[in-house]
């Protein structure tokens, strides 16, 4: 049961989000808590108790802060992640972002797969990032940090 069961995202403070970033939030969550993997693997020599786990996202600080809690509420562990090597691909992100919206009302169906698939490329490099930021303290598949990378680009969109 090593998995996320809930998701909370802490946007106070941040502007509305656009339709199209509210969608891909829905999508993202949906898509992560239908399959996902997160387990915590021993520290200071001492096991970390197992999921199904609670997973609350916010950025205080200029700093991703990723709290998790068993089901029942006891809170397991906190990490503080730095998001300075995430800007770059969370900009290139938002502007392939736009492009495909924007592609998809007026482009035919092989420019937008052109446009969509350096779309994946970017979020694939974002999740990889994200997985080499947690090394040591949480381990994710591969679709976790690229559901999660899409959340953490929702918490980033004003800056």
């Amino acid at each position: 049961m090593n998995r996320i069961l809930h998701i909370d995202i802490d946007d106070s403070g941040l502007p509305a989000p656009t339709p199209e970033i509210e969608q891909e939030r829905r999508v993202a969550i949906f898509d992560l808590l239908e399959d996902n993997s997160l387990s915590l693997p021993p520290r200071e020599g001492r096991d970390m108790p197992e999921g199904p786990y609670n997973l609350a996202l916010a950025v205080r600080e200029k700093r991703l802060v990723v709290d998790i809690a068993q089901a029942e509420g006891a809170r397991v562990a906190e990490f503080h992640l730095s998001l300075g090597p995430f800007r770059q691909v969370i900009k290139d992100y938002f502007q392939i972002c736009g492009s495909y919206f924007d592609a998809v009302k007026r482009l035919p169906p092989s420019q937008i797969e052109a446009i969509d698939m350096a779309r994946r490329g970017i979020h694939n490099e974002g999740a990889r990032i994200l997985m080499e930021r947690l090394d040591g303290k949480a381990e994710i598949d591969i679709d976790t940090a690229r559901r999660l990378f899409t959340l953490i680009c929702v918490l980033n969109r004003a800056g």
